[in-house]
């Protein structure tokens, strides 16, 4: 591949996430959260709960910046922490009732909402686009492999 054509596809793909992120975090704020906050909250919503190592590994949140956000998300009283019946070190990571509330709300809305960023395209562009997305998430997960095998 040119080098050319490789740069302008990954400035396209860092511009494309950048609007992206501006566009879904607008909405996000609205809701009076953050998108660390959002994340957490759709990731745990309709769910059994999580341990802290299972919310780090299903969400965009480090595992060193999951205990703040997970303490401000019990300040509002949208999730709650109980001791994990299976491992004592360990702990479960529920919505409370307020926190299912919000996310029946916030969820729907939100996806809604980016679905008014998708309206123009049909949808054969974006079953094109969802495949041309993953085969290149593949081959950066297959270089990455590669390179921990060396």
């Amino acid at each position: 591949m040119p080098q050319t054509t490789f740069r302008s596809t990954l400035r396209e793909l860092v511009r494309c996430y950048q609007a992206f992120e501006g566009y879904a975090s607008s909405h996000i704020h609205q809701q009076g959260l953050t998108i660390s906050q959002f994340d957490i909250l759709v990731t745990l919503g309709n769910g059994q709960g999580m341990t802290p190592k299972e919310l780090v590994e299903q969400t965009w949140i480090t595992k060193g910046t999951l205990t703040g956000v997970v303490d401000r998300l019990q300040l509002k009283g949208l999730v709650k922490r109980t001791p994990s019946t299976l491992d004592g070190r360990s702990q479960i990571i529920t919505l409370t009732k307020k926190g299912q509330k919000l996310f029946e709300k916030v969820f729907p809305e939100h996806l809604a909402y980016m679905g008014q960023a998708f309206a123009h395209l049909q949808a054969k562009e974006i079953s094109h686009v969802e495949e041309v997305l993953g085969n290149l998430r593949h081959a950066f997960e297959l270089q990455k492999n590669k390179e921990g095998n060396l």
